[in-house]
């Protein structure tokens, strides 16, 4: 008998506090209703399916109320818009097939996702007169590894048009102008001025590519005038923007266009639609297969996915996941996660080491009921947008109760209902707090025994040893495993594994891996 988990309901949410964004807010309901005021403009009601787009405005207040049940996500968008479309205020219905990629867009707002580049060699190599056929992107400059550092990196990634100070930047990721100065230089060899600049000539290399005006690229990668992005332009590939869009023109290029452009092309056409425009029937289109670099996190994160499928990379081991699965990525580890095309992975919380013992990725499958409620978490773990006496450590509670259920099918559950209690309590800390069982009544003991044929310790026993089992035939390595089920010596661990099963945990994997 296994355990029932079901979502809990999604809390009503009361949020407010000062517009201190450079970028424009797109508020966009998914599910549920809510009500937005932001002085110098109009009350909004969102009903499921509405959104409303807010041009940026410093110190503009704001208050935000949705409804219990409700799952909507605040956007940043590109600050370029207001110039190029519309700087009023708009309400506008989101059409069912851009969801997705909206919640596609919070993904990228919110994590260090990024697409695939190409090396710059042959992109100069054109530019002096090579001939080789330009790429159609250029790889960004290396990442610095500091934690502060690397957040403003990351942020300029997604938005290379980003215009804060140092002393901004510095405030925004908690760390000190002379810090995160030094941090650049450190970590990359160049200066935060050069690093920027190089960041927005690779993003303008892309725009360029893909067809878009000089006096456009200019904007959206962060330059105040035309003549300033044409100098460092040249100045890094020894010609202007104009002329490198001409040769693109004549070796147009085969792989279509790039993530970010892709993108961009899709935002300019949700900018259409809230005017009440038309755009093409088949917009926005496929979803394109994005990663990260490799990285390290200050804390345990949680990652979910929510749509297709994809993978987190950790040395040499792959660990692939599917629709539903959520993995915690260990602290402290470097890792690669990737999302293949059409696939969508969210983070929906983060733990510290004091809060879980973790040390190697930890994976669980939710059911698709869970969805509305995954998205929720996602939202209030990186956003301003949270319940009253939100706990960042719910994420905890519901990743265990999960992995307690999924593992109650493999184990013969009491039916007593302190036993049953004390059971599920158990499932739920292996692993996390190292396993031990703890005290229990005679009565219950005495419900295992005679519900489960074995003693309650017996039990405990036999539950890890079935989980060691399943992770082994997963190809985990055996001292993984020991770690994970709690033990401190892989020998204790061992010994253990195999009066149980038989087979030392070593001879079962090299059994299973020669199944057909």
């Amino acid at each position: 008998m296994g355990v029932d988990v079901r979502p809990p309901s999604i809390p009503r949410v009361r949020s407010s506090g000062s517009w201190d964004q450079p970028e424009h807010l797109l508020l966009w309901v998914r599910t549920g209703s809510a009500f937005l005021r932001m002085e110098d403009s109009p009350e909004y009601r969102l009903a499921a399916g509405e959104g409303v787009w807010i041009p940026a405005n410093p110190g503009n207040h704001w208050t935000l109320v949705t409804e219990p049940g409700t799952v909507a996500f605040p956007l940043l968008t590109h600050p370029g818009l207001a110039a190029e479309n519309t700087a009023e205020p708009r309400q506008f219905v989101v059409p069912d097939g851009w969801q997705d990629w909206l919640i596609q867009h919070f993904n990228l707002m919110v994590t260090p996702l990024t697409g695939h580049g190409y090396s710059q060699d042959a992109l100069v190599g054109l530019l002096r007169g090579s001939g080789r056929r330009p790429p159609d992107t250029v790889d960004p400059p290396a990442m610095p590894r500091a934690d502060g550092a690397r957040k403003v990196a990351e942020e300029l990634l997604r938005n290379p048009a980003l215009d804060l100070t140092i002393d901004q930047w510095a405030a925004r990721v908690l760390s000190s102008p002379r810090t995160l100065l030094r941090d650049f230089r450190a970590g990359t060899g160049l200066t935060f001025e050069q690093w920027r600049l190089r960041r927005r000539l690779s993003a303008a290399v892309e725009f360029l590519a893909d067809g878009f005006g000089v006096d456009q690229v200019a904007v959206r990668v962060g330059f105040t005038s035309r003549s300033g992005f044409t100098r460092a332009f040249k100045q890094q590939f020894g010609s202007t923007p104009y002329e490198f869009s001409r040769t693109l023109s004549a070796h147009p290029a085969a792989g279509g266009h790039s993530r970010r452009t892709t993108a961009v092309r899709q935002a300019d056409d949700l900018v259409t639609l809230m005017r009440g425009g038309r755009v093409a029937p088949d917009t926005p289109g496929w979803l394109p297969a994005t990663r990260t670099i490799s990285h390290a996190n200050d804390s345990h994160v949680l990652c979910w996915a929510y749509r297709g499928s994809g993978y987190l990379g950790v040395g040499e081991r792959r660990y692939e996941w599917g629709r539903g699965v959520a993995t915690w990525i260990p602290a402290g580890v470097e890792h690669v996660t990737g999302v293949h095309q059409d696939s969508i992975s969210l983070p929906i919380g983060d733990a510290d080491a004091g809060a879980l013992r973790l040390t190697e990725p930890l994976q669980v499958q939710f059911s698709p009921d869970w969805d509305d409620y995954l998205l929720f978490c996602s939202i209030i773990a990186r956003t301003p947008m949270r319940p009253d006496g939100y706990d960042p450590g719910h994420v905890l509670d519901l990743f265990a109760d999960q992995v307690a259920a999924q593992r109650a099918l493999s184990l013969p559950m009491p039916t007593d209902s302190r036993a049953r209690e004390t059971a599920i309590d158990y499932l739920r800390r292996i692993g996390t707090s190292g396993g031990s069982g703890p005290d229990v009544p005679a009565a219950v003991h005495r419900a295992f025994r005679e519900q489960t044929g074995m003693s309650f310790s017996r039990w405990c026993y036999a539950a890890r040893m079935r989980i060691a089992r399943d992770m082994l035939a997963g190809f985990v390595k055996p001292s993984a495993v020991a770690r994970r089920l709690g033990y401190a010596h892989l020998p204790t661990f061992s010994s253990a594994f195999t009066r149980f099963h038989g087979l030392s945990p070593r001879d079962y994997q090299e059994r299973e891996t020669r199944r057909p």
